[in-house]
Formats: structure tokens, C-alpha cells, sequence
């Protein structure tokens, strides 16, 4: 083989390679790379942090009020004011968010964990007999009747234990202990702490299929499933006879997003069509995109139902982010795609 030929084939091999890593490049620009933190619209921010920060140890990092154009169009809610508080548990953070002007409805009285707007983060613990001690200490409600320690007939979440419970505004929270060989590795190195950050946030879906297809395209792909049922998870659940497909999802880094289809009951109820960000069952699963011009023309073109009139760009830093947009998934679930 003569140089020349040698030469070609390797300006040959080294234009696949530049090929190959742009294509890669141009698909990670169009999906998530992070589920950065869940966002809780809340009733009252004074009594949110005391829950929080002493009921439970997240730590306080930042603290901003918004008002104007920019938001309005972002949250796709008129004439809003918000104060926006970001906690962090471990290496896992949440947002409270406290809508000051008028407006925002209650969750419903009877809401229930089969209900289509259900969400919650769960909240790894190392021990659930102390974690459960201290929620009992401060009052905290009940969903689950007790912590429920899973059974043998669910192989795949055999052992974990979890426990259900809102807060003052009566948001879903979960409480959740891995055993060795369960969960993500890092849960198992607790460095002498009970409650150690926030493994996933799930939500109640329709359809799993669909909700797969949706989330894959965002970069938010599947892990595994279980299909738990029985006793323990009636209770755990607090719905009778209930039968739960469950997926594990996650993206390049950071919170996972479970989804919880119920095979039985059926009948839960769907998403309000006119909920807003100020409404009190609101939450928000914030992703990170490296290219948000990209993702949201994607997106346009797959019809996906839009919050947000466009990419918003926000004007102060202090925020956390430059500039995002806000979608809901097939069952009405908000999330919010943003730059740093």
C-alpha cells in the first residue's frame, strides 16, 4: 500500500470519526442531559421552609422574588408575582415555590395516590424505623398506615421499605430505604446520616408505553420495572386492591423519574385541563438541555402541549437559569427544560 492510499483512508477514517461525533453531538443537543430538581408550588413559604428545614434536613441555598413579563410568559399564567426558594438534600435539590399574588386552587380533599396528578420525591432514608420516629415526632400526616417493608412476590423491590406522607400543604412524600444490593450503589454510604437525598420523583401515568416513548425523547430513558402488589403496597399506596406497574427512568444524571401506572383500580382521576403553575398540585420536574433552541423546535415539531409561548430568556442570574420553557407530558405533568 502506497502513501497515498494510506493518506486517503485515513483522511478517510478521521472524517467518520468528525461525521460520527457530530451526529452524537446533535442528538444530545436535542434531549436532557440532567433532571436537575422538582419544583412544588407552595401555600405558604414561611411554613414550607419550617417543614422542610427542621421536620426534615434540607438545606436552604438560595432565596428569590420575580414579578413580570418574562415569568408570565414562562409560567403561562398572567399577572403572577412568585417567591422561589431552592433547597438541596445531599447532592439533590428541590424548588418551593410561593405564587404572592391572588389565585391558586387547594389539592382536593380526596385526592388519592391512583389519581393522574399524583407526584412526589422520595426521600432516601438509611434507617426508616428513626426517619419514621421523627416524622411521628412533629405531627407529619399519614398517606401509608405505617412504613411497609416489601415482600418476596415483588422480586425486583423485594425489601425495600417506604413510607408515604405530606406535607402542611398536602403534597405526596415518600419516604424510602434501599437494602444492600437495592437502589442506586451510592444510598449504601450514609456517613452516619439518616435522610440522604432524593432518589427519583414519581408520577401517575396513564399509559406506560406512551409515557416511555414521551420521556426517551426528551433523554429520560428507561432502566427497569416492577409490578408490585398486595397487602404492603395497598397500604404503602393506602388504596385498596391496588396493582401498580412501576418503570424506572433516568437521564445522563441526576433524579430518576418513576412512573406509576395502576392496573387496578382503574378509574383514577386525570389531570385538570386548566391547572396552573400557582395551583397547589402543581410540581415541576426541571431538566437541563445544552441547546434549548434545538429541543424546543423538536419539540414543536412533535406537537407536544406547550406551557411556555417560547424559549423564555430570564433577566436576572440569581435565578439559576438563563433561559428555559415549560411542556406537560401525555398525562398533564409539567416540566420545565432549562440552560444554565
Amino acid at each position: 500500500m502506497n502513501f497515498n492510499t494510506i493518506h486517503r483512508k485515513y483522511f478517510q477514517y478521521c472524517l467518520l470519526l468528525t461525521a460520527s461525533y457530530l451526529l452524537l453531538k446533535s442528538s444530545y443537543a436535542q434531549t436532557v442531559t440532567r433532571v436537575d430538581a422538582v419544583g412544588i408550588t407552595v401555600l405558604d413559604m414561611d411554613r414550607a421552609l419550617n417543614f422542610f428545614t427542621k421536620v426534615l434536613p434540607f438545606e436552604k441555598i438560595s432565596e428569590i422574588e420575580v414579578a413580570g413579563a418574562e415569568y408570565e410568559k414562562l409560567k403561562g399564567v398572567f399577572g403572577i408575582r412568585y417567591k422561589k426558594v431552592r433547597l438541596r438534600l445531599g447532592d439533590e435539590e428541590i424548588e418551593l415555590t410561593d405564587y404572592l399574588t391572588t389565585g391558586g386552587r387547594s389539592i382536593p380533599e380526596d385526592s388519592r395516590s391512583n389519581d393522574l396528578w399524583f407526584q412526589h420525591i422520595a426521600i432516601v432514608v438509611s434507617n426508616m424505623d428513626s426517619a419514621y420516629a421523627r416524622l411521628r415526632k412533629f405531627g407529619a400526616q399519614h398517606v401509608s398506615t405505617s412504613p411497609q417493608t416489601l415482600p418476596k412476590t415483588i422480586p425486583a423491590a423485594e425489601g425495600i421499605r417506604a413510607f408515604y406522607f405530606r406535607d402542611p400543604a398536602g403534597h405526596n412524600l415518600e419516604l424510602i430505604y434501599f437494602p444492600a444490593g437495592k437502589g442506586n450503589p451510592k444510598w449504601q454510604n450514609s456517613k452516619g446520616k439518616i435522610f440522604l437525598g432524593i432518589d427519583h420523583t414519581a408520577i401517575g401515568i396513564s399509559n406506560t408505553q406512551q409515557s416511555r416513548r414521551f420521556y426517551a425523547a426528551l433523554g429520560v430513558n428507561y432502566k427497569g420495572e416492577s409490578f408490585n402488589f398486595g397487602i404492603e403496597q395497598e397500604h404503602l399506596n393506602n388504596v385498596e386492591g391496588a396493582s401498580l406497574h412501576i418503570s424506572g427512568n433516568k437521564a445522563l444524571d441526576g433524579i430518576g423519574v418513576e412512573f406509576l401506572e395502576y392496573l387496578k383500580p382503574k378509574g383514577g382521576r386525570p389531570y385538570p385541563k386548566d391547572e396552573r403553575a400557582d395551583d397547589l398540585i402543581h410540581f415541576e420536574t426541571l431538566m437541563i438541555s445544552n441547546d434549548i433552541e434545538s429541543l424546543f423546535s423538536k419539540l414543536k415539531r412533535e406537537n407536544v402541549h406547550f406551557v411556555s409561548t417560547s424559549v423564555i430568556q430570564i433577566p436576572i442570574s440569581s435565578y439559576c437559569y438563563k433561559k428555559g420553557f415549560y411542556i406537560r407530558d401525555p398525562d398533564g405533568h409539567v416540566i420545565g427544560i432549562f440552560e444554565e
